[in-house]
């Protein structure tokens, strides 16, 4: 059994980014700025800012927030956001999620530049991904494929079971593996006798947050088992998947932190670059 070391791959993916960056900044003489704006104060949101800023700053790239309190109007953040697409040294937007309810994250993604658009979550760039144009993808299941290529998994004609079927994993996800040939099943909290399908997946995906829900007997001898889920427990950070068992039957799967997580901030950084670019090419 290979557990995946997503650390190694994050790394490997940031140094591709940043030698093309440094290619970048040499041509247009310009350092890349991306946006993330912020609303309330969410402590699971805020590390994972801290780490992408981090990781960022790593590659040459510079970062800006945006701070706005839990009761800001949708008025106040779509004015920022036409701003910031106005604004030529700001290369790249990013809404930092969850949002508060009052506020509609459709309208909010609606009104980014789609060139600009780091998450890749603008119903623009997700209707190109549903056309197999994939420029930006989202950033997590962008990162589940890089782990998927990077391992050498066959995608095509296999069965792909995920769980979960947000507009942040699960859905793009599945356009991202459909288009490349393979058989997908998305499950969800409103799926009876899940157990069924995981049992014929050759690859799982799961994104649940329900620590420990994928046990041994959840899965098919040999699959491939990718941990998206993320759960800060009494016990320390903890994934959907009973990592003692599972490793025992899977061929290879994905720890908890060290897995799916590194992998999408690289990733961040690759839909960064894509997003300079676009700025830049709209400068000539």
């Amino acid at each position: 059994m290979t557990i995946i070391d997503g650390r190694r791959i994050a790394d490997e993916i940031k140094k591709d980014v940043k030698s093309k960056l440094d290619e970048l900044k040499t041509i247009y003489g310009v350092t890349p700025t991306i946006a993330s704006i912020i609303i309330g104060d969410n402590k699971e949101s805020e590390l994972y800012l801290k780490l992408r800023d981090k990781a960022s700053s790593e590659v040459g790239i510079k970062s800006k927030h945006y701070r706005f309190s839990k009761g800001v109007s949708k008025e106040e953040i779509i004015k920022v956001i036409n701003e910031l697409n106005n604004n030529q040294d700001i290369h790249g937007i990013l809404l930092q999620q969850p949002i508060p309810e009052h506020l509609s994250l459709y309208n909010l993604l609606s009104n980014i530049n789609p060139l600009k658009d780091v998450e890749g979550l603008t119903p623009y760039n997700l209707g190109r991904l549903m056309m197999g144009y994939e420029k930006i993808i989202p950033c997590t299941p962008l990162a589940v494929l890089k782990i998927l290529e990077y391992m050498d998994v066959k995608l095509e004609g296999s069965n792909i079971v995920i769980i979960n079927h947000s507009i942040i994993v699960g859905k793009p996800l599945s356009i991202l593996l459909l288009n490349r040939n393979a058989t997908v099943t998305v499950c969800h909290v409103y799926t009876k006798n899940l157990k069924q399908y995981t049992l014929d997946a050759d690859i799982l995906i799961t994104a649940t947050g329900v620590p420990g829900l994928i046990k041994e007997d959840y899965i098919k001898k040999d699959a491939c088992v990718i941990d998206v889920g993320i759960t800060k427990t009494s016990e320390g950070i903890r994934g959907d998947v009973d990592f003692n068992g599972v490793k025992e039957k899977a061929s290879m799967l994905t720890p908890v932190p060290g897995g799916v997580g590194p992998v999408t901030i690289a990733c961040s950084l690759m839909n960064m670059l894509e997003t300079f670019q676009n700025c830049m090419e709209l400068k000539k």
